[in-house]
Order: structure tokens, then C-alpha cells, then sequence
């Protein structure tokens, strides 16, 4: 059975090739840790602007609740009102006092829903 001559060489790898390696290695290490660093913070990003979204809807919710509240309120006064009106021309100025200060509650209410909007907007963490 015939050997291989080669079989027995030991190759060197040249000191060039191991620092060119070595220094390979080393570059897709640091890709590869600026990739991860910029994904974090894309993570954090989104996270930030989830928790910016929740509070908002939160906000967004007990304001929406408290404002019916108020609403219902209103309402239910100006049912107690004219009930105990003493005649027609009394009714309708409770009744027209009753819808021009709802207008003006609803138009602070709209003022108040567009702030929330807009800050939500501003916080840190959502998009400008």
C-alpha cells in the first residue's frame, strides 16, 4: 500500500493569513455589536413608545369615563329642573340654559381631548 508523501507535512499557517483572520474575526465581532447595540435601542425605542401610547390611552380613558360622568350629571339636573319647572316659559330657559352650558362643556372637553392628543405626541419616545 503506497503512502502519501504530503500526508506527513505539517502545514504552517503564514502569520499574515492568522492576522488577517484574527483581524476578520474581530471586525464581524464589532458589526455584530453595533448591529446589536442599534437593535436594542430600536427595541427600547418601541418600547417607549408603547408605554407613551398606553398612558395616553389611559389618559384617554378615565377623561372619556369622567366626562360622561359630568354629562349624565347634567343631564339627569336638567330632568330634576324641568320636572319641578311651574310652567312652559320656564322650561325652555332651563332648557336653553341647559344646552348652552353643555356646548361650552363640550367645547372645553374637545380643547382637553386635543391637549391630551398633542402631548402624547410630544413625549419622548413617539414620533414627531
Amino acid at each position: 500500500m503506497a503512502t502519501n508523501p504530503n500526508q506527513n507535512q505539517n502545514y504552517e499557517i503564514p502569520a499574515e493569513m492568522r492576522d488577517f483572520a484574527e483581524k476578520s474575526v474581530e471586525q464581524a465581532r464589532k458589526a455584530i455589536d453595533g448591529f446589536m447595540s442599534a437593535a436594542q435601542k430600536t427595541v427600547d425605542t418601541f418600547e417607549g413608545s408603547a408605554n407613551t401610547v398606553q398612558a395616553s390611552a389611559t389618559d384617554a380613558t378615565r377623561k372619556t369615563f369622567s366626562y360622561a360622568e359630568q354629562n349624565l350629571s347634567a343631564a339627569f339636573d336638567l330632568a330634576q329642573r324641568m320636572v319641578r319647572a311651574k310652567d312652559m316659559q320656564e322650561a325652555m330657559q332651563i332648557q336653553a340654559e341647559f344646552v348652552r352650558t353643555q356646548f361650552e362643556s363640550m367645547q372645553t372637553q374637545m380643547k382637553e381631548f386635543g391637549s391630551l392628543a398633542q402631548n402624547a405626541m410630544k413625549q419622548p419616545g413617539s414620533k414627531k
